[in-house]
């Protein structure tokens, strides 16, 4: 079930979110309804999957409970730990890589060595199993205190906002909400505010940023032969790749983050402008925040990270990380790659010191966001050969020609939101924020104070408006 759909907006939202406040008198009947209704949100689609969803809770929940039995016993903690990772991985592997594992092997012998495997992806495997094993290797390391009752890891795993495309919460950060929470009209208030805003990111923005991006992908990827995609046009399907990935997934983050706050809890920021960066370690600070925090925390300290006194080591861990943030993304060797691509510039950037460059911000952001825009046509492709034959496209490798009429029409369809694109991948609501809390008193101020209710109202009406409309209403992250 999407959020940005009628069904959710207009029928389980406003149900469970109605009954959430009649049972306002208990905090245990409210957190068993949402319990109840997160189950349900995830069995919508696919409702033999969430046994598995459910296994992973027993999973962790059980692997948490037997580490802290056994505090005193550090051999025993430790192999509870490592045979719960090794039991969540295995599965993650099962259902989301064994089936490109086995084309490898095959394609690798020249003859089907193996059976073909063909199954389906859970939606959100990779992040409620990221979020699970967060919660039983902070046991371990004493950062959170084991939980004595299953339902409240249930809970934390499955809660519907955050389930199946994050952010991926820390037990640690949401523990004692999940116990004390307190719900008010501002917590409310700013909650569907912030659904509002990132359903217009999702709808308005990204939806269109798809059907263009899409548009001229698939051009690229008919072949020279059929069409040969000329230099105007495959820039400005990276372009549109790019804004829609950012608009799709901070959206569906600002979605989910309104949500918690609806029902009295408070989520980690997911992005902080990443587009605005001026290195990639700078974009990798700000966007997707709780992969890159989970990664650090889990895989790049534990292994040392950079305060080791051989560098060999610093770029061993470095490369586990960023060839692991690839694999995260998905079974295909285009992610693999995608990952590897940031790592040689991150590298580069610490070795050569350019990350830390701040003389020249204007020439910097150019530099990153060259770099970013490459590769998430890396990303966006069907397989390797795609990508290279759209490199080719964007530097006038293949015989294409500059110009494109097509590029021109394109650009007048949508120009107006490639412009809200550009213009909202920059921090301009919150500058605007800071001005306003400056001049209180202004009466600027209160004009805009006044009109904000009304400009979220008119924002989901144009939202329900497009989605009546019944228009194309993908979601990247479903996918990981």
């Amino acid at each position: 079930m999407l959020f940005s759909s009628t069904i959710f907006l207009f029928l389980f939202l406003p149900i469970v979110f109605g009954v959430y406040y009649v049972l306002a008198f208990s905090r245990l009947a409210q957190n068993i309804w949402l319990m109840l209704v997160s189950i349900l949100f995830y069995a919508w689609g696919e409702p033999i999957n969430i046994l598995l969803m459910l296994a992973v809770v027993l999973l962790n929940w059980t692997a948490g409970w037997l580490i802290e039995k056994n505090n005193n016993r550090l051999k025993t903690r430790r192999f509870i730990m490592i045979s719960s990772c090794v039991i969540n991985l295995t599965i993650l592997f099962i259902f989301k890589y064994l089936g490109f594992f086995v084309n490898v092997v095959n394609e690798g012998a020249g003859h089907p060595l193996l059976p073909e495997v063909v199954l389906a992806l859970p939606i959100g495997i990779s992040f409620f199993t990221f979020q699970a094993m967060s919660y039983v290797l902070d046991v371990y390391k004493h950062s959170t205190k084991a939980e004595k009752n299953p339902f409240y890891v249930g809970l934390y795993i499955a809660f519907f906002p955050q389930l199946i495309a994050g952010p991926i919460v820390r037990y640690a950060s949401i523990a004692e909400q999940l116990h004390t929470r307190k719900s008010n009209i501002n917590k409310i208030s700013m909650g569907a505010c912030r659904f509002v805003v990132g359903l217009g990111k999702k709808i308005l923005l990204a939806n269109n940023f798809a059907i263009l991006a899409d548009t001229i992908f698939n051009y690229s990827a008919m072949g020279q032969e059929m069409y040969n995609v000329p230099i105007m046009l495959a820039w400005l399907g990276a372009i549109a790749y790019t804004l829609q990935i950012y608009f799709d997934f901070s959206g569906y983050s600002d979605m989910a983050i309104g949500l918690g706050l609806m029902f009295g809890f408070k989520f980690d920021e997911n992005f902080n402008y990443p587009y605005a960066a001026t290195s990639l370690l700078d974009f990798w600070r700000k966007w997707h925040i709780s992969l890159t925090s989970w990664f650090r925390e889990y895989v790049y300290f534990p292994l040392g990270g950079s305060r080791v006194k051989n560098k060999d080591i610093m770029i061993r861990n470095l490369f586990i990380v960023w060839l692991l943030t690839g694999i995260w993304h998905g079974a295909n060797w285009t992610f693999l790659f995608w990952g590897l691509w940031h790592f040689c510039f991150q590298l580069a950037e610490r070795f050569f010191g350019y990350g830390k460059d701040n003389k020249h911000p204007i020439l910097m952001h150019a530099y990153t966001m060259l770099v970013v825009t490459l590769g998430w046509v890396m990303f966006r492709a069907q397989d390797l050969y795609q990508a290279g034959r759209y490199f080719l496209n964007m530097f006038g490798l293949s015989n294409n020609g500059f110009f494109s009429k097509q590029a021109l029409f394109l650009m007048k369809e949508y120009g107006v939101f490639l412009i809200l694109g550009i213009v909202f991948c920059a921090p301009v609501a919150r500058r605007i924020n800071e001005w306003l809390v400056k001049s209180k008193q202004g009466i600027v101020n209160r004009i805009i104070t006044t009109a904000y209710p009304f400009a979220i109202v008119a924002l989901f009406y144009i939202c329900v408006s497009y989605l009546a409309r019944g228009g194309y209403n993908p979601f990247i992250y479903f996918n990981f």
